[in-house]
């Protein structure tokens, strides 16, 4: 069952007796075992009918005797298990998969089971499938944080635009909590009615929208000499935020994306966003970029990029600082 139908169902008040929430990201899970914890039950049916426990303190002999009780004063009882995957064997556990072959209904039994996958050829698992919910919780891609951060301000019932949304991507990165965070930062001094652009983006929650990687690639890409030396300057005196191996990951990427698109046959805006995994709204980015370096060009600065990168390791060199690694990049780039 996908995310958002687990949501839905649980708003609609239409409950599974058990919850297996698994996987590498955590944001999901916990979200999930949140709108359970918080209105299944009634502030007052919690104090006789909700548990909270974790894996390292209870067994799962433990865990079912919970289970297996009926509500008190109430329609239902909830179980939620807090770092599951703490549980010794439970993907072997015989108890448990007893309990899953028939299930107390009256009972929400949740597993937070994070940070990694439950197996789903176990016995456990195909049972959880039966008679409840298996959900695995998937990290997303970078190429995916635009979006997501774009769904979420428009679920608050606010618009961004595509250029303030990829700063805060750039800037972010795919950690989805101080995702979420920063944009509830966001939105609580905006107008609803106000489209939410890069200067508010700026003000708001601190992230120039002048000196980042996204306006770095596009000075260089639009080999803006004066533009590209201001914005590596800047990383040079903010090396903390601007560590010479992010920089130069996000800049690989960018030229990836850019040998590709130089590569295309069929360049129209709507194969050239879907084969590079972009919006539309930012393939004429890649076609100035284009005019400026032909392909030849374009695999020598890829081959630069993997050179600085190994630098930025201190692979095969002596130790440099970021600042001066990003600069001398940057120039060889242009020049």
């Amino acid at each position: 069952m996908e995310y958002k139908d687990i949501i839905r169902d649980i708003k609609n008040k239409i409950f599974y007796p058990v919850y297996f929430l698994t996987g590498e990201e955590p944001f999901f899970i916990d979200k999930i075992s949140k709108l359970i914890e918080t209105t299944v039950l009634s502030e007052d049916e919690k104090e006789f009918n909700q548990a909270i426990v974790y894996g390292r303190d209870v067994t799962i002999s433990q865990i079912i005797s919970m289970a297996k009780e009926y509500p008190v004063f109430g329609n239902y009882r909830v179980i939620i298990v807090r770092e599951a995957q703490n549980l010794k064997n439970l993907d072997k556990d015989e108890l448990l998969l007893s309990y899953l072959i028939k299930p107390v209904n009256t009972t929400l039994l949740v597993f937070d089971y994070k940070y990694k996958k439950l197996d789903g050829r176990t016995k456990i698992a195909g049972q959880i499938k039966k008679t409840g919910v298996l959900f695995e919780s998937k990290k997303i891609y970078d190429n995916q944080v635009q979006t997501f951060i774009e769904t979420m301000i428009q679920q608050l019932g606010f618009v961004i635009s595509h250029q303030a949304s990829l700063i805060m991507a750039e800037n972010i990165g795919n950690d989805l909590s101080r995702i979420e965070n920063e944009v509830k930062k966001l939105v609580i001094n905006v107008n609803p009615a106000e489209n939410i652009t890069p200067d508010i983006v700026e003000k708001n929650i601190g992230i120039s929208k002048e000196f980042n990687i996204f306006e770095l690639q596009n000075a260089l890409g639009c080999r803006d000499i004066l533009k590209a030396n201001r914005i590596v300057n800047y990383f040079a005196s903010n090396p903390k935020d601007n560590p010479a191996a992010k920089v130069i990951i996000m800049l690989f990427q960018y030229f990836r994306k850019l040998f590709l698109y130089a590569s295309l046959k069929n360049k129209s805006d709507q194969n050239a966003a879907a084969v590079l995994g972009v919006k539309q709204f930012f393939i004429k980015d890649y076609k100035i970029a284009c005019a400026n370096y032909n392909m030849s060009r374009i695999r020598q600065i890829i081959a630069l990029l993997r050179e600085y990168d190994q630098r930025s390791k201190g692979v095969d060199s002596a130790p440099t600082e970021d600042g001066e690694i990003l600069k001398e990049l940057v120039y060889k780039i242009l020049h």
